[in-house]
């Protein structure tokens, strides 16, 4: 019986998943039984980075090049296109940051304007998020403030314990604005864009009315999501 190699193993894979898939999904589905390597998550990374057969849609999402068109229609995408860039990369990382929070137990939240998004082409974040009402944490004037965070985690006591804003274009000055307004909460507060806008992010932080929260705002980059992403699947698995 002639051996399959682990290239075409995960071709295979992402061909059953419908042409795409992340690698947390990946790591999920590959039968690694065969594989002579303590560490094929590495090799399925290695893997899907180097064949010319697969292409990245997104950090940690990738698709096959047979069934290119396919993928990106069912995703309503359209390379080039930055609005249709935009709003798939928000829906992304919003249900990303959704799934994190729920592997750590908190109840996630995202605004009501966002609740027809999909999260890669399937589940609505309306359906994945806990909720697209806000709970009653402060009083009316700070919850418009936070009602159009995109993603935000909070505690048992339903308490705020972190706001994320997804910043693929637009101007990061607006998520501070929001953060700066709702300081006096124990939580963190997160921008998260592509590593070359840090810079754009420092700059702005740096501007003298945001003294108050500088030490307190955080910058993830895609990749960073991804990884706190595959790292919590794990670390979930593991626990139950």
């Amino acid at each position: 019986m002639q051996k399959i190699s682990q290239t075409t193993q995960v071709i295979e894979a992402m061909r059953k998943e419908g042409g795409f898939a992340t690698l947390r999904r990946l790591n999920e589905i590959v039968d690694f039984s065969t594989w002579a390597t303590k560490t094929p998550e590495a090799s399925v990374r290695r893997i899907v980075q180097k064949s010319k057969n697969i292409f990245r849609i997104q950090p940690g999402l990738w698709a096959l090049e047979e069934m290119r068109n396919e993928v990106l229609q069912k995703f309503e995408l359209q390379i080039g296109n930055q609005k249709s860039e935009e709003v798939f990369s928000h829906g992304y990382f919003q249900g990303l940051l959704i799934q994190i929070g729920k592997f750590k137990q908190q109840l996630t939240y995202v605004p009501a304007q966002d609740k027809g998004r999909k999260f890669m082409g399937m589940q609505s974040l309306e359906d994945l998020s806990d909720t697209t009402i806000l709970p009653n944490f402060t009083y009316e004037e700070l919850k418009k403030k936070a009602r159009t965070i995109d993603v935000i985690w909070f505690n048992e006591r339903k308490m705020p314990s972190a706001f994320y804003e997804v910043e693929h274009t637009t101007d990061i000055k607006n998520s501070l604005s929001k953060f700066y307004e709702l300081q006096d909460f124990h939580a963190g507060f997160y921008i998260v864009a592509k590593n070359d806008r840090k810079k754009e992010f420092e700059d702005k932080l740096n501007v003298s009315m945001f003294e108050p929260i500088k030490k307190r705002v955080m910058f993830l980059d895609y990749d960073r999501v991804v990884n706190m992403y595959e790292g919590e699947k794990i670390i979930n698995s593991v626990l139950w």
